[in-house]
């Protein structure tokens, strides 16, 4: 199925927004999971759980990562040990959306976007649900949350040609907010292809997003969806072309790191689009060594103050953990 939310092809937009988004939390399309055909357990994740997802990587020239168990890793907040009450293996799961910018010069790429999108549904694991999302300055859903990776190619065949202008930050906040699954028992994850430059730069044509960057930071730091951000270069080609100025880019650049940093991954590069196969593939590696780790804080004060938080490994000089800085101990974030 798939659902459009742009409203440059009227013979594509007979179902408004509002209804769309109904079916996505109602779960009335087909009386299936509101999030896709494959359905999954309904967990309850108590409020007071800080919720981490530690990247494991190796150190220097080791680049095997081994699997890890509880006891190996250590929780720390404000230097204070936590005990850990919850621990997700790095095999565990995801429900993946890959978020596609098919704005500007990407457009008329969209073969070359179209096969490197079909070889990351290939390298994903077989337990990973994936969804397919595209952008211009709406987002544009082809394939809901699925374990058929026939059905998912076939989506991708069905993305057409873009118009419109570049809304990155409320396509990505669409997809944050409202598409990854909400408590769903999996864990989630967003990878996203894009030059990062929204039409709410300064000197960019067109009206842009309406949400600024600083909110939708703000609700990436406060998901418990993670971003892996792939800036794709179009610097050259659109500063030529459409005179965009170099500052948009650069101020995208910092944005999209700054997204890297809130949920502790990396900011993938491709210099051109047939470098994406190969980042693809390294997105998926590093996805399989991100482990879910939660704590019942010991401090139980909800005075509005930063509390710092740091994983470390318990004999594994050879391996690097990361994960968020910290949180803000407050009522509407303590579960974060």
């Amino acid at each position: 199925m798939q659902i459009n939310f742009r409203t440059t092809a009227p013979a594509r937009f007979c179902i408004a927004a509002s209804l769309v988004l109904c079916l996505l939390f109602l779960g009335l399309v087909r009386g299936q999971d509101p999030r896709g055909q494959d359905p999954v357990e309904t967990i309850r994740i108590d409020s007071d759980l800080v919720d981490l997802k530690v990247s494991v990587i190796g150190a220097g020239a080791n680049k095997n990562v081994p699997p890890l168990e509880q006891k190996d890793f250590v929780v720390l907040e404000d230097g204070e040990p936590q005990a850990i009450s919850f621990f997700e293996a790095a095999d565990a799961p995801f429900d993946l959306v890959l978020l596609l910018d098919l704005s500007g010069s990407n457009s008329k790429n969209l073969k070359m976007i179209r096969n490197s999108a079909k070889r990351f549904v290939e390298a994903t694991r077989p337990t990973d649900r994936v969804a397919i999302v595209s952008f211009t300055d709406q987002p544009a859903l082809y394939s809901s949350f699925t374990l058929d990776r026939a059905k998912l190619k076939k989506s991708i065949d069905m993305m057409d040609d873009a118009y419109g202008g570049t809304n990155f930050w409320d396509s990505l906040n669409w997809v944050v907010k409202v598409l990854a699954p909400q408590g769903s028992g999996r864990r989630n994850a967003v990878v996203v292809m894009t030059d990062g430059v929204d039409n709410a730069l300064p000197d960019i044509d067109g009206q842009g997003s309406r949400i600024d960057f600083n909110s939708l930071l703000e609700n990436i730091r406060n998901s418990d969806t993670i971003v892996f951000p792939i800036y794709l270069d179009t610097e050259a080609e659109n500063v030529k072309k459409h005179h965009y100025p170099p500052a948009a880019y650069a101020e995208a650049r910092e944005q999209l790191a700054s997204i890297s940093a809130a949920c502790a991954t990396p900011m993938y590069r491709a210099a051109k689009l047939a470098d994406l196969d190969q980042v693809y593939a390294q997105v998926v590696h590093d996805l399989s060594t991100v482990y879910s780790i939660g704590y019942r804080p010991s401090n139980k004060s909800l005075d509005g103050k930063w509390r710092s938080v740091e994983v470390r490994l318990v004999e594994k000089p050879d391996l690097l953990a990361r994960t968020k800085r910290g949180y803000y101990a407050k009522l509407d974030s303590a579960a974060r």
